[in-house]
């Protein structure tokens, strides 16, 4: 899952090293900080002292893949990308969210009183 979240990172900086410097500071950034919430998430939960805390870190990267899979949206509709391009992201983001998601459950309930969806 950490590799396949730095897959989605590098996928991330590729989309958007081609997007216009005047984003450099806007959209551009806001992506690839999304996306790199999501392994720093991972790997500061991986050193938590609990599954709990874990879980907790574990939906913190969850939710930056939304805010990832939101920037793609708002790139396609602004015309930053072609929608051709989207799905690749889009999947991989996908693939990690499940993951996560698995992850979560996996750590029982002790975890929290709410199930992730993706």
């Amino acid at each position: 899952m950490y590799q396949r979240a730095l897959d989605l990172v590098a996928l991330v900086y590729r989309l958007t090293a081609s997007w216009p410097a005047d984003e450099r500071f806007g959209l551009t950034s806001q992506v690839r900080r999304a996306a790199t919430s999501i392994v720093l998430n991972i790997a500061e939960g991986a050193g938590a002292g609990s599954e709990a805390e874990f879980a907790k870190f574990l939906r913190y990267s969850l939710r930056s893949k939304y805010e990832v899979m939101a920037g793609v949206d708002i790139a396609v509709r602004t015309g930053l990308i072609a929608e051709h391009d989207a799905p690749a992201i889009r999947q991989e983001a996908e693939e990690v969210a499940s993951m996560l998601v698995g992850l979560i459950r996996s750590l029982g309930p002790t975890t929290g009183d709410r199930r992730p969806a993706t």
